[in-house]
């Protein structure tokens, strides 16, 4: 069962696709943080998550968040399917599937998982999706949370936590938004 809504984020450091050290921590605060765990570089629906998170990035900066891309493929596929693809944003390399594990961002036991989390600046997750088919939304809601916790009472870079309840946009049938994924994804 993956973490849910609600929960702190656990921190982590792992290298970027140019080797450096980025730690979770040290990127929240200002911004909200998408964080998307994906199976593997260079693979047709991984591709198109990837793309989707590319061409929609400027929205996600505006609206005061980051993408970050998690896989355990290595730094060096990371480098390259970055730039391959044109990838503006951070791809982590969790070769030994450490953060994978703390996120618990996996299908029936063992399949790495398709999950995206949405963290706000405190480090509480304000929203999960995870579905290894339906790619879209992926995407789709976390901008849609984004976007409503930019000016959200309590979210806001130097104010207390906030206490609203979790965001849901609506989602397509037969996909988890908001909770757990479910053994049949």
């Amino acid at each position: 069962m993956s973490l849910t809504v609600g929960d702190k984020a656990p921190d982590f450091t792992l290298p970027d696709q140019s080797g450096a050290p980025v730690t979770l921590s040290d990127r929240l605060g200002e911004k909200v943080v998408v964080l998307y765990f994906y199976p593997k570089d260079n693979t047709s629906g991984c591709t198109a998550e990837a793309c989707s998170f590319r061409d929609s990035y400027e929205s996600f900066t505006d609206a005061g968040a980051e993408v970050i891309g998690i896989s355990s493929d290595s730094v060096e596929s990371h480098e390259k399917f970055a730039g391959r693809h044109e990838l503006p944003f951070t791809l982590l390399s969790d070769r030994g599937r450490a953060v994978r594990k703390q996120y618990r961002a996996t299908t029936l036991g063992v399949v790495p998982g398709r999950i995206t989390f949405v963290i706000d600046r405190e480090g509480v997750i304000r929203h999960t999706f995870s579905s290894l088919m339906n790619i879209g939304p992926h995407v789709d809601e976390a901008l849609a949370v984004v976007k409503q916790l930019q000016n959200e009472p309590g979210t806001a870079p130097g104010t207390a936590p906030g206490t609203a309840p979790e965001i849901a946009p609506e989602t397509a049938p037969g996909t988890a938004s908001g909770t757990a994924p479910t053994p049949a994804e």
